[in-house]
């Protein structure tokens, strides 16, 4: 089941040919992780959405309130038997069919999709995780590179080199070749005491776990966390890597080309991600 424009309809309900977001990539989505009916870090997913909405000129409806998006997820949640368990969750707007590059309407719509999630918390996973980097093209820096959008044919096609390389992700880099994120999620290096993620000037996702693991090492007295650019140079110079998105939470890095890669600071800011998420 699925929940379209605050109708709960079978999943095999065909969307218009002339929709937007599939003709254009006119729309926006969030990727939330609900535990147990409780949406985590859901204020963050709503006025980033909000936000990015503004800036690509969508119409925002009156009652397209905190709560009333909540309470459609939950709707959606309690028809699939979700809400006792954890659980993905995928909110997509998009603008109104009408007109060619240039709508007819900026009116919008919606459409929540929800899948079931095995972990409740977030772990450390230990097992082989290869990056490198991709190189065919390149992310041109800008607020729309920020934007969680359909636009992501870069992301698509990086995957597909990741999966024909036998690569479990691999890194982005910007047009003034600094890396700027994995396919899917943002990045962040250790290095000593220092620990680097890139500044969103450089075109990187405004990642809601990004957000949560800056205010989680702001905290912490013995690293200093610095949104910096980050040069290809020194990934092989660092002692940890990581990608992080609201799914997988921390996700290290164990080789990059030649190097391996230790995951001691990782585990003990996961722990605090799963403190945060509790008391979220």
């Amino acid at each position: 089941m699925i929940n379209f424009n605050e109708k709960i309809v079978e999943d095999d309900l065909l969307m218009s040919i002339n929709n937007r977001g599939f003709n254009y990539g006119d729309a926006l989505f969030e990727t939330i992780k609900v535990s147990h009916g409780k949406l985590l870090f859901w204020e963050d997913h709503y006025f980033r959405l909000m936000a990015s909405m503004r800036l690509m000129r969508m119409e925002i409806p009156m009652n397209f309130t905190m709560t009333f998006l909540e309470n459609q997820i939950q709707e959606l949640l309690k028809a699939n038997e979700l809400q006792n368990i954890s659980s993905r969750v995928k909110l997509v707007v998009y603008r109104k069919e009408g007109g060619l590059y240039l709508p007819n309407t900026n009116d919008v719509g919606f459409v929540i999709t929800a899948s079931q999630l095995d972990d409740d918390f977030y772990l450390l996973k230990n097992d082989i995780y290869e990056v490198d980097l991709f190189k065919d093209f390149y992310i041109s820096p800008s607020l729309l590179s920020t934007l969680k959008s359909n636009n992501k044919a870069i992301n698509v096609v990086g995957s597909v080199y990741a999966k024909e390389n036998d690569l479990k992700n691999c890194l982005l880099l910007n047009t003034d070749k600094k890396v700027v994120e994995f396919l899917n999620g943002n990045i962040f290096v250790v290095k000593d005491n220092v620990i680097k993620t890139p500044p969103l000037t450089d075109g990187c996702l405004k990642g809601i776990m990004r957000k949560q693991l800056i205010e989680i090492l702001q905290q912490l007295s013995e690293y200093e966390i610095l949104e910096s650019s980050i040069s290809p140079f020194e990934l092989q110079k660092a002692d940890e890597i990581w990608m992080t998105n609201v799914i997988t939470g921390i996700q290290p890095v164990t080789k990059y080309r030649k190097k391996y890669f230790e995951s001691n600071v990782s585990k003990v800011v996961l722990q605090k991600l799963n403190v945060k998420m509790r008391l979220n």
